[in-house]
């Protein structure tokens, strides 16, 4: 049982409402953070990026589908790997069925890996997912939007990640979601990037920890989601973490 203090009825609410205080200035201070990062300058998409779709080949600007404001979830599947990343794959079981309501509000979201189309269709029809993926493989989209290190990089520590440089990150790959902006038959903008716990928003199920006695009860772990699993592997034995083994070997 976890060790807390157990009080009366009305002490219990006014130590609530002390927390509500703290909470509602937490709202407030989010609010302003969504109106400074809405305000943030553009910079133009100069290079030009092909992908492979199961239609065949789109450009960035084909992406929006018609739609002024695009979404791309950076999913880590290096084309090597045989399966995407667990923990990309938790925040693709959140934003999965959001896509709709998105697209109501002007905005694509779909996925972009360097794994070649065939791995993702394969992986995407395991998850039971219906967003679009297409494959960033053959074009610079991954380093350009510093989600892909090569080994080089990796073994001399010069990768870019979270807009920092340094031996960082253990893998070839890393999550972000990048932000792009499209006037009808006009050039592309990149209007924001997120990486690493800036993902956390975008996670419903830690919410959801966040709000019960043990949290996310992640202490004495390697790292934050070991305890993680793809959805459809929590029951099998036979499961070896990558990241643990590429941690500690």
């Amino acid at each position: 049982m976890i060790d807390r203090k157990v009080v009366p009825h009305e002490e219990w609410v006014a130590a609530r409402k002390e927390l509500l205080k703290k909470e509602k200035d937490f709202s407030r201070m989010r609010d302003e953070l969504t109106r400074l990062r809405q305000g943030l300058p553009w910079e133009k998409v100069e290079k030009e990026y092909v992908f492979d779709e199961p239609g065949g080949k789109v450009s960035l600007s084909d992406l929006f589908e018609g739609r002024s404001q695009l979404i791309i979830y950076h999913f880590m599947f290096d084309p090597q790997w045989d399966e995407g990343c667990k923990s990309c794959s938790f925040i693709a079981d959140h934003y999965n069925p959001s896509i709709i309501h998105l697209k109501h509000r002007d905005v694509t979201l779909l996925t972009v890996s360097r794994a070649p189309l065939s791995k993702l269709e394969a992986f995407k029809k395991r998850m039971g997912w219906t967003f679009k993926w297409v494959s960033s493989l053959g074009n610079d989209f991954n380093w350009d939007y510093h989600v892909s290190f090569t080994p080089e990089q990796m073994k001399k520590g010069e990768m870019e990640y979270n807009y920092r440089a340094g031996k960082e990150f253990p893998v070839s790959e890393a999550p972000g979601v990048s932000v792009f902006y499209k006037d009808e038959n006009g050039p592309v903008f990149h209007t924001y990037s997120s990486f690493a716990r800036g993902l956390e928003n975008f996670i419903g199920a830690y919410n959801w920890l966040d709000i019960v006695p043990k949290g996310r009860d992640e202490a004495g772990s390697s790292y934050g989601m070991q305890w993680l699993r793809h959805h459809d592997r929590y029951e099998d034995a036979s499961f070896v973490d990558p990241y643990v083994k590429v941690s500690t070997g």
